[in-house]
């Protein structure tokens, strides 16, 4: 299975990088992959690693591919998926700041092990509209950061569409669909509680 991210898919988000990191709103769907060794299932802890001091959340909401396609079209790609999951992208903020500095893949601040942690997922058939989902992310009792599907740049169709040109979707695969505002650093001892609408989906510690 494949774990493809999209990047910068919320406006507010992309200001928010713009300011830290330089970013700018892209041409196009910004795509990045993970390795599956980057997953974390089942309400695993995350454990920080050694080689960064400043690992970031993105919640995200993730789409599971329910049959192989290729060159979808945007009027079919709502057969590929069948559920809908969040998930926590985290980042390596330093190593990637220094990875863009000097014009380089982020592979190495996004896909490191345990990077890509995913939760529940549930029947796209229980939202009246998908193009407006709320999900939000809490930190010890806290919300850090609010989203909702109707203020995303490339809807999912799109995104299943465009990122099927490049490569064959196969069952299983993980499509996370890009973070809205409100990314920050996590610390070792900080739960972290993941909801789509109302119905929490993640619960997982930092070790």
């Amino acid at each position: 299975m494949k774990i493809i991210c999209i990047g910068l898919n919320y406006s507010a988000h992309i200001k928010e990088m713009n300011k830290d990191l330089g970013f700018v709103k892209p041409e196009e769907p910004v795509i990045f992959m993970k390795p599956d060794t980057a997953l974390i299932k089942d309400n695993q802890p995350f454990y920080y690693p050694s080689f960064s001091k400043n690992i970031h959340h993105e919640v995200e909401l993730v789409l599971k591919i329910n049959k192989p396609g290729k060159n979808i079209q945007v009027q079919f790609a709502n057969k590929y998926y069948d559920e809908i999951g969040i998930g926590i992208d985290f980042t390596a903020r330093d190593l990637q700041a220094k990875l863009k500095e000097k014009g380089l893949p982020w592979e190495k601040s996004k896909a490191f092990d345990g990077a890509a942690v995913v939760g529940e997922f549930v029947n796209k058939k229980q939202f009246t509209d998908i193009n407006n989902v709320n999900f939000h992310l809490n930190i010890n009792g806290n919300i850090v950061q609010k989203g909702n599907t109707k203020s995303i740049l490339t809807s999912f169709d799109e995104i299943i569409s465009y990122v099927s040109q490049f490569f064959t979707l196969k069952t299983g695969d993980l499509i996370y669909t890009g973070t809205p505002e409100g990314v920050g650093p996590v610390k070792i001892s900080d739960r972290l509680e993941a909801f789509i609408e109302n119905q929490k989906m993640l619960d997982f510690e930092i070790k």
